[in-house]
């Protein structure tokens, strides 16, 4: 299977102007692609991306969850650039509020899952025949979450562990036409999603720390997830685990998680602080 050289590539990121999604726009940007950057706000795009060649750069404000949306910004990326090497189904959200499935709002749960869920499928949908053609390449954005227990944060990791399977299948199905297809996992990245349990809920602070020791409890920079995906996609890697130390636990988590679920079902401190959550809905 050839690299992917990335000088020269049309890419398509969703959820381009904050966190990961910028962090890999501005590493992809160095390495000399064309690059049709998305987000909810155009205000966000130009304000972030002020700067960057207009003649390398297309800002396009897109809803992932509108698929007549997102097909109309991957016709508008082919009809400029002529083609489309590679899509980032990026653009993702998390529940404002820490929740467990008892308490937590009807309409956030629905609207995470529509995000992190059918946004990605609506992106990789309208760019997979595109990518086909070019013989490129599909990265989707799932997490740690994908293999990790979703414990007050069930709709993300639902839609997390979704979209790996995504990826997976499609890597399959790509199988000897030329195109391929990777899974991103993510660790604890400083980020607006992640604020939420470092600092900014303090129960839900508490549940990471006690659940999460050691480095499994710290914080990346995007930056060092963008230098991780850039290596993966220049030789088109079927997974990218980022932060490393990750990587074991989605290697064995079929035993991790009979333990680790055990574990935290069983964990007084755990459960006392999973009902304060709770309480303070």
């Amino acid at each position: 299977m050839k690299n992917f050289d990335l000088n020269g590539k049309v890419v398509l990121i969703t959820g381009a102007s904050g966190g990961i999604g910028q962090a890999v726009t501005n590493r992809l940007y160095e390495r000399g692609a064309n690059l049709v950057l998305t987000d909810i706000s155009a205000e966000g795009l130009n304000r972030t991306f002020a700067e960057l060649n207009k003649e390398r750069v297309i800002l396009a404000p897109l809803d992932v969850t509108n698929m007549a949306g997102t097909k109309e910004v991957v016709l508008q990326a082919v009809n400029h650039f002529g083609r489309l090497d590679m899509v980032m189904a990026n653009a993702g959200v998390g529940a404002k509020v820490p929740s467990t499935l008892l308490t937590i709002d009807v309409d956030e749960f629905t609207k995470v899952i529509n995000v992190d869920l059918f946004g990605v499928w609506n992106t990789v949908k309208a760019s997979l025949p595109h990518i086909i053609d070019a013989k490129g390449h599909v990265l989707i954005t799932a997490s740690v979450y994908a293999f990790i227990n979703g414990v007050a944060n069930a709709p993300y990791a639902m839609s997390k562990a979704a979209v790996e399977q995504m990826g997976r299948a499609l890597r399959t199905e790509l199988g000897g036409t030329g195109a391929t297809a990777g899974v991103l996992y993510p660790g604890w990245v400083d980020t607006n999603i992640a604020k939420v349990a470092f600092g900014e809920h303090d129960v839900a602070t508490k549940l990471v720390q006690h659940a999460m020791p050691g480095p499994f409890g710290r914080r990346v920079k995007p930056d060092e997830i963008a230098l991780a995906v850039i290596a993966g996609v220049e030789r088109r890697a079927p997974r990218i685990i980022a932060p490393k130390y990750w990587a074991p636990i989605s290697w064995f988590r079929g035993v991790v998680n009979i333990f680790s679920d055990a574990m935290l079902e069983k964990d007084a401190k755990f459960q006392m602080l999973i009902r304060e959550l709770e309480r303070k809905q």
